[in-house]
């Protein structure tokens, strides 16, 4: 993956959220805070807000934007204006961010055969109601070895399409 001198790195939700701050104060990833727009994680899903947001500020170099979502439907829409300004690179979380729990917790076969969304999963069998909050998820991967260990099994795991990415292309060798 190549990524350009800017980054903004783009979260679905806050357990998203958590995960890569955990990542990114830990020094984990290919990139740092330092090359970030902001020098934070962004929460903006539409395309076209982030371009008035953060994209009008003129930028001399190209910028990689970063999207963390479960969701592979889920589409970027800049205006033309901006689209040769910009690489948008998806690493996909699906079915759900939850899933590094499920992992962790070495209760991927349960999961299976529950049937049920990983969030839901979480709350009614792993009895973990604050599953998708930003600081429940801080807390439980406070080791941030733990969380590399989860996301190194979830991409073993994982039905990777041809020219995704996952949470592990991000980290550092």
């Amino acid at each position: 993956m190549k990524l350009a001198k800017y980054k903004a790195c783009i979260c679905e939700g806050s357990a998203e959220n958590a995960v890569m701050d955990i990542l990114l104060d830990n020094e984990l990833l290919i990139f740092s805070r330092e090359e970030m727009l902001e020098g934070e994680v962004i929460r903006c899903r539409e395309g076209r807000r982030f371009e008035e947001r953060y994209l009008r500020k003129g930028f001399d170099d190209k910028i990689s934007i970063i999207r963390i979502l479960d969701s592979r439907r889920e589409n970027f829409k800049l205006s033309r204006a901006y689209e040769h300004k910009v690489d948008v690179i998806n690493v996909i979380t699906a079915p759900e961010i939850e899933m590094l729990i499920i992992f962790n917790e070495d209760k991927y076969r349960q999961f299976k055969k529950s049937g049920k969304k990983p969030s839901e999963f979480c709350k009614e069998d792993l009895k973990m109601f604050n599953v998708k909050s930003y600081d429940f998820v801080k807390e439980y991967f406070m080791d941030p070895a733990v969380l590399v260990a989860a996301i190194k099994k979830y991409h073993e795991m994982s039905k990777i399409k041809k020219g995704e990415y996952t949470l592990l292309d991000l980290l550092r060798e």
